[in-house]
């Protein structure tokens, strides 16, 4: 197991500087998820980690050793991709034993170690299976499998549940989550899904456009995000975003007035999660919603609509609410709830 630590490391292509100056320490045994949209230099930021892109300037260390001339096999890592990448003609025990014949390592080690994996895994029945004779959540495993009998300073794993349902997905989670608590391996995560990297994470690496946003524990970012992309790209349904101007000691929206401070005259974005509004009580100020849509989701419904200027607005209600597609709501905002944003920046104030 290892620290890891980014300094500057920057990555550019032909010119294109595509990764801007990230700055980041993992701690021992820590596991990071690095999360964004498609294009935001996520993979190509663990890529670098693994010594398969090289990096233009700045420093990667694994474990105290800057690695940034290393080949990837000289890094001590341990790579789990998307595509599971399984030899197709050999058996699962093969598959999890490959590498450490490359590395030579005696006969009853390497069945001393797959074995201890397949258990961890619960892979034991699989053994003698090849790949097409299995689930894609069992290849994964078997891919997480491989990895893990090596005992690397790090796992790097590159969105390795998408090709999964949505179900599988959820029983993924919990078994990575557990397996990385077992084992207390370094792992960077990388994913565009913001369930799987809230639920996963010890911290979150929020990328955009090849920035580090916010690097944050999952509670953090989703309490006090940094900026409005952060604030709308973490949150299912994301953050509700408004027009808003400060006053001084309020902050008027959507012909509203709010209790919260903010600089006389300034221009601004007020932030409001869907669960944070409540259907205001009689004589409750609150913003008059024209619903849409309404999502049922059973225990939850979620009512979209309009606001008189035009802004969209969400509102996360009891599943069991009287509320239909046309109905018009007034709701509130619930105390303490309210992001502030500089509209100019973007940033958090």
């Amino acid at each position: 197991m290892a620290e890891i630590s980014l300094r500057n490391v920057r990555k550019s292509y032909a010119g294109l500087e595509v990764i801007h100056g990230v700055n980041l320490d993992i701690a021992d045994g820590e596991f990071v998820v690095i999360v964004g949209p498609s294009g935001c230099g996520k993979s190509t930021l663990l890529r670098m980690v693994a010594g398969l892109e090289e990096i233009t300037s700045g420093e990667i260390a694994i474990g105290g050793r800057v690695v940034n001339r290393l080949e990837p096999r000289e890094r001590d890592i341990a790579m789990v991709f998307q595509n599971y990448a399984l030899y197709p003609h050999m058996t699962v025990r093969e598959n999890m034993a490959y590498g450490l014949k490359i590395a030579k390592l005696s006969k009853a080690e390497i069945e001393e170690r797959v074995a201890r994996s397949a258990a961890m895994l619960e892979l034991g029945q699989l053994l003698d299976r090849k790949p097409r004779q299995l689930s894609g959540g069992q290849r994964q495993r078997v891919a997480m499998g491989r990895a893990l009998v090596r005992n690397p300073a790090a796992f790097l794993l590159d969105e390795p549940l998408s090709n999964l349902d949505a179900k599988l997905r959820v029983q993924m989670r919990l078994q990575i989550k557990e397996l990385q608590r077992n084992v207390r391996t370094t792992s960077i995560y990388v994913t565009h899904d913001q369930v799987e990297a809230m639920t996963l994470a010890d911290r979150l690496v929020v990328m955009n456009g090849g920035h580090a946003e916010q690097i944050a524990t999952p509670a953090e970012i989703y309490d006090r995000p940094a900026t409005t992309f952060v604030a709308g790209f973490i949150g299912s349904p994301a953050m509700n975003m408004l027009p808003a101007r400060g006053t001084g000691a309020a902050v008027e929206a959507a012909g509203q007035t709010f209790a919260a401070p903010a600089p006389a005259g300034q221009e601004l974005i007020l932030g409001i999660r869907p669960e944070h509004l409540h259907t205001a009580g009689p004589g409750e100020p609150g913003i008059e919603l024209h619903v849409q849509a309404v999502e049922w989701l059973g225990a939850d419904a979620f009512a979209h609509g309009r606001l008189p200027g035009g802004t969209e607005l969400v509102v996360r209600l009891p599943g069991q609410a009287p509320v239909r597609d046309g109905d018009r709501l007034t709701v509130a905002p619930d105390a303490g709830s309210l992001h502030l944003f500089d509209a100019a920046t973007g940033q958090r104030i």
